[in-house]
């Protein structure tokens, strides 16, 4: 079987121009793998769980007892030290879990450090 003299180079034209489209797809055109979608998704998925709580635990430390006092001493700790004072106080942990949320407690350090200070 004869092929025509032509056929080598169009086979070669479109192996490199179907690696062309799929560098750039991937790379600029927001083509992705399964994973990356599965990752990317499970990664929108903690972030509106951390939306959704945070409120919450912020408003339970607002409710407690000592709020004032304990906001006080919140906004006096480092920052690095505020996520940790909301877990010891048990404001990030909610319902059913055996333990707080670390990212919870750094969202609602977030919501309280920016709270204005209450007036007595």
């Amino acid at each position: 079987m004869k092929f025509p003299r032509n056929t080598k180079p169009v086979l070669w034209g479109a192996a490199s121009g179907a690696l062309v489209l799929a560098i750039v797809g991937f790379a600029w055109g927001g083509w992705m793998t399964a994973s990356t979608a599965s990752k990317q998704v499970a990664a929108a998925a903690h972030d509106s769980h951390v939306m959704a709580l945070a409120p919450i635990c912020a408003e339970r430390f607002r409710t407690d007892t000592d709020a004032a006092m304990k906001l006080g001493e919140l906004r006096t700790a480092s920052r690095w030290d505020r996520p940790r004072i909301i877990e010891a106080g048990g404001w990030a942990t909610m319902a059913g879990d055996k333990s707080p949320d670390s990212d919870v407690a750094r969202a609602c350090a977030r919501i309280l450090s920016a709270t204005p200070t209450p007036k007595a």
